[in-house]
């Protein structure tokens, strides 16, 4: 009936045909998927779906995430924005994703979108490192007064007076809110990127301090640059038993049991910090879940909610009225005469955790478009006022 239901849904909107990718109805897969598939080229090559996969009432597959089914008033809205995705008028999306409530209500693939496929993810992975390190808060390794401490204090490798001017009072907050004040020359990052055997463990950072430009006492001007995030990382590793990648792979992804993954090394050894990990859909939303839910997960608090409150708000605004916190972002979406709050984590090509607190909503969407896409402009406004 489930099936039945979805495709007479599916025949009354213009642009969409629905032929089932696999004879039982489940969504389309990879088949013999092994962690050596797992890559942003391999993914480039990924054949696109011959029709979309959309399901009104997503499957249950015992995976952490509780599963619901939309509302009337909302199927048709949703429904039509899936023709709009399948017909290419909002780019090229692979996925959509949405949650109401603490469930899981609508489950779509598209193009190169598989529901057991980890999708490459670009700034977006900055993100997943600030909830490492809110994790390692929980575990004791930091405390929340350690974010306004210098980070020298915990890179210990690094010798002081090989520093410029200022580097001393760099704070691990400064560095998850992208205001280090690290400014290295094209010309010498480029001679550095040649020198890779200097750049293993702290000496990625060593070296972005001996050769930044002084740095200027707070307040200073915010910077989207890979620098930062590398300092989390790096703080990450110091600070935790073992390796970052032990830490990460078992404290936070298997926390969440995310076991389809890929997560590359930076120069330094280190997981790549600003880009480089690959998630599915599904554990993109338990991403969402977990900051929406104030760090906790299926009972347990694996962040604390008061780092989860401060990673998500906003320190910095730009003029254009978009802010950051720790590696996540915020805006006010306007509708009508009202405003209402998204937070999200974005990554370039079109991965998006779009999370609407006042109407307990998230939004998936993976794609591989040559820009962001429409989705950040185009999906709160088409959602919001059939979720109130």
């Amino acid at each position: 009936m489930k099936n039945t239901l979805l495709i007479i849904s599916l025949a009354l909107l213009p642009g969409i045909s629905w032929t089932e990718e696999t004879p039982n109805g489940l969504a389309p897969e990879i088949t013999d998927l092994n962690a050596a598939d797992i890559s942003y080229a391999a993914e480039a090559k990924i054949p696109d779906l011959k029709k979309p996969f959309i399901d009104l009432s997503p499957a249950d597959l015992k995976d952490g995430i509780p599963v619901g089914v939309l509302r009337e008033k909302q199927k048709k809205v949703v429904l039509a924005h899936a023709a709009e995705i399948a017909a290419g008028k909002h780019g090229d999306i692979d996925s959509l994703l949405l949650s109401h409530r603490g469930k899981l209500v609508f489950e779509s693939y598209f193009r190169r979108g598989r529901i057991n496929y980890p999708h490459y993810q670009m700034s977006i992975t900055k993100s997943y490192t600030a909830m490492a390190v809110g994790r390692a808060i929980t575990l004791g390794h930091l405390t929340m007064e350690d974010l306004d401490k210098p980070v020298l204090n915990r890179l210990k490798e690094i010798d002081p007076n090989q520093v410029v001017d200022g580097a001393k009072d760099i704070t691990l907050a400064q560095a998850m809110n992208m205001r280090s004040g690290i400014r290295i020359a094209k010309d010498k990052a480029a001679v550095l990127r040649k020198l890779p055997k200097k750049l293993k463990g702290q000496g990625q950072i060593a070296a972005y301090l001996k050769h930044s430009a002084p740095i200027p006492p707070m307040p200073r001007p915010f910077k989207y640059q890979g620098a930062d995030p590398s300092i989390a990382m790096q703080v990450l590793e110091a600070s935790v038993p073992g390796t970052a990648r032990d830490f990460i792979n078992t404290e936070v992804l298997g926390k969440l049991g995310i076991t389809q993954y890929g997560w590359q090394d930076d120069l330094s050894g280190l997981p790549k910090s600003a880009a480089g990990s690959s998630m599915r859909s599904r554990d993109m939303l338990k991403w969402g879940l977990l900051t929406m839910n104030h760090g906790k997960w299926r009972g347990e608090q694996l962040v604390p909610a008061e780092y989860v409150n401060r990673a998500t708000s906003k320190i910095h605004t730009n003029p254009r009225g978009t802010s950051y916190g720790f590696f996540w972002w915020r805006h006010d979406v306007k509708i009508g005469d009202k405003t209402y709050d998204c937070r999200s984590g974005r990554g370039a090509g079109g991965q998006f955790i779009l999370m609407l607190p006042e109407l307990d909503l998230i939004a998936i969407v993976t794609a591989h478009n040559k820009g962001m896409g429409s989705t950040l402009k185009v999906l709160p406004q088409i959602l919001i006022p059939h979720f109130e």
